[in-house]
């Protein structure tokens, strides 16, 4: 049961074939036994998980079932969840129990979906490979030795060792689609403004973006159905029409052009990675799509673009981690300053504080014009490259991450290195595009490749149209990790 799609688990549980009680035992069970290996989730409320799933059943027993009711889903731990610890993977929160609901958790709860767990992450979502989670590394189930990718590493982790049935992430610079490349599932960041941002702890407010990660498209689909929606609360929230962006998946994909950035497919490409992408590519002409070569020549500025304006944004928003109002405070003080002092450097990692080091330097006099304006010029740079290359292609594919999941430790006194995980993501972010990752085989190791899809502007059914189509003719999403 714990292999099914979300569609297959909800017509078991609508035909009476599995209780929502028992499927969340199930789970509850395998991450009792899993868990202490991976580290995918920091807390755990069984208590809790289980009233709700009875609540689904009696919901689905007077006939009043959606298509996630009574279905398990994982919570990356960055959304606030009334009355369970938020901690976003930081000692400063380690304490925090959340008053109210992020708006995303409305929506399942609305939907009658089990809240599983909070799942481990990168701390404050800072991070490419799990391994800055006060909670410790999660470790990739494709091979324990390996990182699962970050920032949602916990939730990619948690999605292909089947410790939940679909899970939620969020993506700054491709901390959905990176995890989700590296172990062996389908994620989708969706366009700037779709889900709401309300209740999601900020990173970089003008680039992140929650969204689903599942083991398939059509999950994907059904996921997203329930989290995008317009909420007032939330000022970049965007007012449009209820879309079901399950409605293309069944179309051909006969006419449909993509678009191959040569940038994506040029140095610092690992040959295995390549191979891969490849051969998906090749798959997808023979389902009758078409291929036009591009370029995205702002690209290669990405990396440092966002490495100025997202620690900038970082420095702003974590200022409110300060001791006074809640989450960490040191224990041993003088006077104010000195609180804040102490509690900072005692409540923040190392990775958090670089950033918070880099954004308050890029912002401070004399230093805006020179870096933080430039940076936002090249920002709409980037996105004119894209909406130039939208004019000759539908999508964009290519690799998701330049290489299969590193080893634990391996990047972690290269912090450039571990930026470097990301070249192919950031982009997307800066211009505020949809982009996913779905499987596309396995590289060195037998570790798993992810192919990334760009779409255009709100462009997601057709996006994962493709998908779905792509892992109708193969079967790379539907492997799970022998153990």
């Amino acid at each position: 049961m714990h292999n099914s799609s979300l569609q297959q688990l909800s017509a078991a549980l609508r035909s009476k074939k599995i209780s929502s009680v028992e499927l969340t035992q199930l789970y509850l069970d395998r991450i009792a036994a899993l868990n202490p290996q991976l580290n995918a989730y920091i807390t755990l409320n069984p208590e809790t998980s289980l009233a709700q799933a009875r609540e689904a059943d009696a919901r689905i027993a007077t006939g009043n079932a959606e298509a996630l009711t009574g279905i398990p889903i994982a919570q990356k731990d960055i959304f606030c969840a009334q009355g369970w610890r938020t901690t976003c993977g930081s000692k400063m929160l380690h304490n925090f129990v959340s008053p109210y609901d992020a708006h995303v958790i409305s929506q399942f709860n609305n939907a009658g979906a089990i809240n599983l767990g909070k799942t481990n992450m990168d701390e404050f979502a800072m991070g490419s490979s799990n391994e800055t989670s006060h909670y410790g590394a999660v470790k990739n189930p494709w091979d324990t030795a390996r990182v699962p990718g970050g920032s949602s590493g916990g939730t990619a982790a948690a999605v292909a060792a089947r410790l939940c049935a679909a899970a939620t992430g969020t993506d700054t610079g491709g901390s959905i689609r990176q995890p989700a490349a590296l172990c062996g599932i389908s994620g989708l960041k969706p366009t700037y403004g779709v889900c709401s941002r309300y209740g999601m702890i900020a990173f970089a407010s003008s680039l992140d973006q929650a969204g689903p990660m599942g083991r398939c498209a059509e999950d994907l689909a059904l996921l997203l159905n329930t989290m995008a929606g317009f909420d007032e609360r939330d000022s970049t929230s965007l007012q449009r029409d209820k879309e079901d962006y399950a409605r293309d998946l069944a179309k051909p994909l006969n006419g449909l052009r993509i678009g191959l950035p040569k940038e994506f497919f040029a140095e610092g490409l690992s040959s295995d990675v390549a191979q891969a992408v490849e051969a998906a590519i090749a798959e997808y002409k023979k389902l009758g799509a078409t291929v036009v070569d591009i370029s995205l020549p702002n690209t290669r500025l990405s990396i440092p673009v966002y490495y100025v304006l997202a620690p900038a944004e970082a420095s702003s928003n974590l200022s409110r981690f300060d001791g006074v109002r809640y989450g960490y405070r040191a224990p041993d003080y003088g006077d104010l300053a000195d609180m804040y002092e102490q509690t900072r450097a005692q409540g923040f990692g190392e990775e958090v504080k670089r950033r918070i080091m880099i954004g308050t330097y890029v912002l401070s006099h004399g230093y805006y014009d020179a870096y933080y304006l430039q940076a936002q010029k090249i920002r709409r740079l980037i996105a004119q490259d894209f909406t130039e290359a939208f004019k000759q292609c539908d999508v964009i594919m290519g690799p998701t991450s330049p290489s299969t999941a590193f080893k634990l430790g391996e990047k972690g006194d290269d912090p450039v290195q571990m930026y470097l995980s990301d070249i192919y993501t950031i982009a997307v972010n800066l211009a505020g595009l949809p982009g996913m990752s779905i499987p596309c085989g396995f590289g060195d190791n037998n570790m798993p490749v992810g192919l990334q899809i760009i779409g255009n502007y709100f462009d997601e059914a057709r996006m994962l149209n493709a998908a779905h189509q792509y892992q109708l003719a193969t079967d790379w999403h539907s492997r799970a990790p022998q153990a």
